[in-house]
């Protein structure tokens, strides 16, 4: 198991984007613009983050 941490803030409003990307903007626990939350470093969240990487802010990577 990681325990490596991962900061992710949503920077970008999610109003006109695809349902499927709302979903995984949600998924990694984010409700609001300039919402952060710290996610584990694991290839699942990578990859949630790489998906919709243009309404985010990453630190720790």
């Amino acid at each position: 198991m990681s325990d490596k941490k991962i900061k992710v803030t949503l920077v970008k409003s999610v109003i006109g984007t695809k349902q499927d990307h709302r979903a995984t903007v949600r998924g990694l626990g984010l409700r609001r613009l300039n919402h952060s939350v710290e996610v584990s470093d694991t290839p699942r969240m990578r990859g949630m983050i790489t998906k919709v990487s243009y309404l985010l802010k990453c630190e720790g990577l």
